[in-house]
């Protein structure tokens, strides 16, 4: 049996009623992208199955933690593992004249949101995309303009995480590769 990851996906698609492409995240578990043809289908029910990729990744490596799928065997996470978790965040900004809201999807390990709020300001986008007047986005609740965060493990599909779970390396690996990022606009028949 080929071993199984997570995968990061950027879908695409003009739902009816639009005049612009639209965008989501998928995560999901499989052995391949093409494995998670029908799970994307499913996700995005609108797209009538009309959805193309704009990017997509597997996901082993988040700042040097390596991220493993392991079969979910009834144990509880407090008697698993110890208290990192893995959060996708979703930063939105702006650059002067330009007529859009840009956006920055990113992977946090992290202990709660506030520390992975921290590693997002770290990041390139979050210091110059904003400016007087449009800054990049600041929240209240955590200083930052999160359009959204979210604890991974919650926003997987139910028969994901009846079946698996996501393991968090501890210790930072120095020699862990880089994740590729998979980036350009990819027909589902051609995965």
């Amino acid at each position: 049996m080929e071993a199984l990851k997570l995968y990061m996906v950027i879908i695409g698609c003009t739902p009816p009623g639009r005049f612009t492409e639209q965008h989501d995240v998928f995560f999901g578990i499989g052995a391949s992208m093409k494995s998670l043809i029908p799970a994307m289908k499913a996700f995005w029910p609108e797209a009538k199955g009309k959805i193309h990729v704009d990017a997509w990744r597997e996901v082993s490596n988040v700042e040097g933690h390596a991220i493993t799928v392991i079969p979910n065997d009834g144990i509880t996470e407090a008697n698993h593992q110890h208290d990192l978790s893995l959060f996708f965040l979703n930063l939105g900004g702006y650059k002067e004249g330009e007529f859009e809201e840009y956006h920055y999807k990113m992977l946090a390990v992290a202990k709660d949101a506030a520390a992975a709020i921290k590693e997002a300001k770290k990041t390139t986008f979050y210091k110059h995309t904003g400016y007087k007047g449009a800054e990049s986005h600041v929240d209240d609740k955590y200083g930052i303009d999160v359009d959204d965060i979210y604890l991974l493990k919650d926003i997987l599909n139910q028969s994901y995480k009846q079946q698996y779970r996501l393991f968090i390396s501890e210790e930072k690996e120095v020699n862990l590769p880089e994740d590729v990022l998979n980036i350009g606009y990819y027909k589902l028949d051609k995965l």
